[in-house]
């Protein structure tokens, strides 16, 4: 090699486009193989190529500013992060069929106990995205190269007039195929699609400190407002249904049923029934076959607070885990100044989701977590221990506790990636359509169903079934859309957006012991099981924040929001994912106009449920009230 050449390659100008183009490279393989983002045209494959040039200049030029002897370790410090986050969001995506936002990254205490599920998600050409950066780090410690460039002014400023030049060009065009993209959307893949992977993390990390100064800046006038709305929507509900009170003083069990959808109930396979004896339940209970989980990317915390508040989930990350120190008026604490005894029974971490804190927010007083059960490798798999020894472990905890108690037992065993270890578990065959996830679930559905069955025999051997009232639920979907060719085997039909929605229906059963059940049709979901549970119980919450109404009530409005803005009535389902109408009846696609009320509301109750959750609003209730209350004793002195 002649000096010029050698001088060329010292210089760092081959190394730093050489990081350039490893970088493009896999980020372009990612959005393309990784993620599923429906390209429409020749302008969005354009856009998804160049997205990643501005973010990639911008970020790896931050090295020039450190010193010459720093800037070698800052460039390889910075290409690793971008390399953390992309590999990251791939793996994450896997699963969620979403992408990672900051707030989720502040649950990074729930990684540690993914156990199988993150080996599950880690694929063996994975390699590729790790490559470029052992080859880099091997080019940074050759003694005789010198790749990091010398600090020159006229060098910045080349690298950034290049990244507003891509900016400028990705924006312009992002605008013409979606406008008012960064101030209309919540639609991560929208996002991503249109501004890149990186892009898209500067946006959330933008949004992420406008959320959280939004406390800040909120005050009760926000109230106010909000429980007009909510006033108007259960004045519509008249008096209360024929079953207000029915189950007054007894005790309540809430099962969440762990990424159970309502597709198993009553489906054979290979001819025997998925889930025998929630058949039988359903049988003998009330059976609502229209019910939908509303849960966003908190997955089942989110369920649980949807359960408890008759509120929303965020539009990113988990309330669990970004607002556990907000004011809430929860069933819990409503509960226990009703003489009730509220506990929690989970076989796993207790810091897990920050259940620890946020249970003490809701006011539960009892949280029977993984210290409290023996675990061992036979009697765990996947997240911990299974359900049928949480049960059995659970019921002398239960037996020692106080009643009535207000008691929710969460179940884990069917959690993806749908792990069995011992031919024990394996009560029926998988399904046979070449996806493991898939094909597995249907067996940890089956043990999950013996657990429910195991469950309800130790209630009736202690003495408290005929006491109590069953709730149960799913709490969020099991199978994914990546998983829609496996699916559209199984059902037999291509998945569509009104399949996708469809396939959020989760299994509801109210087993009151010695009162007779039926199916019940009504469009509802998990934002309406705090005030069906409150009804049931003969309590009325005046003047309370909640979005949901009595799934029992005779006036109560077939209809239901999920998170992501679709909405489903007794005649209409609206797919956000393509802002698509449908006739449920005929399940044919409709002019998207008829639904656009639907979407309204839907866009204006996740609005005002988001400002509660933000603002922290329900601090102010409890300031108003205890005011009203204060000057109430006063003027009786």
């Amino acid at each position: 090699m002649n000096q010029d050449k050698k001088q060329l390659l010292n210089k760092g100008w081959v190394f730093f486009a050489a990081a350039i183009v490893f970088l493009w490279a896999k980020t372009y393989y990612a959005l393309q193989t990784a993620f599923t983002l429906d390209i429409e045209n020749g302008i969005q494959q354009f856009i998804l190529v160049i997205t990643p040039i501005s973010s990639i200049l911008f970020f790896l030029g931050l090295s020039f500013f450190f010193s010459p002897k720093k800037r070698n370790k800052a460039f390889m410090t910075i290409y690793f992060l971008m390399s953390f986050v992309l590999y990251a969001n791939v793996v994450y995506y896997r699963f969620f069929n979403d992408f990672i936002t900051l707030p989720v990254l502040m649950q990074y205490k729930n990684f540690g106990d993914l156990g199988g599920s993150t080996k599950a998600l880690t694929h063996p050409m994975d390699i590729l995205y790790w490559i470029d950066v052992v080859i880099l780090l091997v080019w940074v410690m050759r003694k005789k190269t010198r790749p990091a460039m010398e600090f020159r002014k006229r060098t910045i400023a080349m690298v950034y007039a290049a990244v507003l030049g891509f900016a400028a060009v990705n924006l312009s065009l992002a605008e013409v195929e979606r406008p008012q993209l960064l101030v209309r959307t919540f639609d991560r893949a929208k996002l991503v699609k249109l501004l890149g992977i990186y892009n898209y993390h500067v946006y959330d990390s933008v949004m992420t400190a406008k959320t959280s100064s939004r406390r800040v800046f909120a005050d009760s006038n926000e109230l106010t407002e909000i429980l007009n709305y909510v006033n108007s929507q259960q004045g519509k509900m008249g008096v209360h249904g024929k079953y207000f009170g029915k189950a007054k003083g007894k005790n309540v069990v809430l099962v969440s049923l762990e990424s159970t959808q309502n597709f198993v109930m009553d489906r054979k396979l290979h001819g025997q029934e998925i889930t025998p004896f929630l058949n039988d339940l359903a049988d003998d209970s009330f059976y609502f076959d229209n019910f939908y989980h509303n849960t966003g990317q908190g997955k089942t915390s989110d369920a649980e607070f949807l359960i408890d508040n008759s509120l929303y989930g965020l539009p990113r990350g988990a309330v669990y885990t970004t607002n556990a120190s907000n004011e809430y008026n929860a069933t819990p604490e409503i509960l226990k100044d009703n003489g009730y005894n509220p506990i929690v029974f989970h076989g796993n971490h207790d810091s897990f989701w920050n259940r620890d804190v946020m249970y003490q927010t809701l006011g539960y007083d009892k949280f029977y977590s993984k210290e409290e059960y023996h675990v061992t490798d036979e009697n765990s798999v996947n997240y911990g221990l299974k359900d049928i020894p949480f049960f059995e472990q659970s019921m002398p905890m239960l037996n020692k506790e106080k009643q009535p108690y207000y008691a929710k037992f969460i179940t884990m065993t069917n959690h993806y990636p749908y792990i069995t270890n011992n031919k024990n578990m394996e009560m029926i065959e998988p399904a046979n359509t070449g996806d493991g996830s898939v094909d597995r679930y249907f067996q940890t559905v089956r043990y999950e169903d013996e657990s429910i069955k195991k469950f309800f025999k130790l209630m009736k051997e202690n003495g408290q079934y005929k006491d109590t009232i069953f709730v149960l639920y799913g709490d969020h979907y099991g199978i994914s859309e990546n998983h829609n060719r496996a699916m559209s085997e199984i059902l037999g039909k291509d998945i569509r957006p009104f399949e996708h929605v469809q396939l959020q229906k989760v299994p509801l059963i109210i087993h009151i012991p010695g009162m007779k059940g039926k199916d019940m049709h009504t469009v509802g979901g998990e934002i309406d099981l705090k005030p069906t549970i409150l009804h049931l119980l003969g309590i009325d919450e005046k003047n309370d924040v909640q979005f949901g109404t009595d799934l029992f009530s005779k006036n109560r409005e077939d209809f239901t929001i999920l998170r992501d803005g679709s909405v489903v009535t007794d005649k209409y389902v609206y797919a956000a994912e393509g802002n698509k109408c449908y006739d449920k009846s005929t399940e044919k696609e409709i002019e998207a106009e008829t639904c656009a009320p639907l979407k309204e509301k839907a866009d204006k109750e996740l609005d005002y449920s988001d400002k509660v959750v933000y603002g922290d609003l329900l601090r102010f209730m409890d300031s108003e009230q205890k005011e009203k209350a204060d000057k109430e004793k006063e003027e009786s002195k």
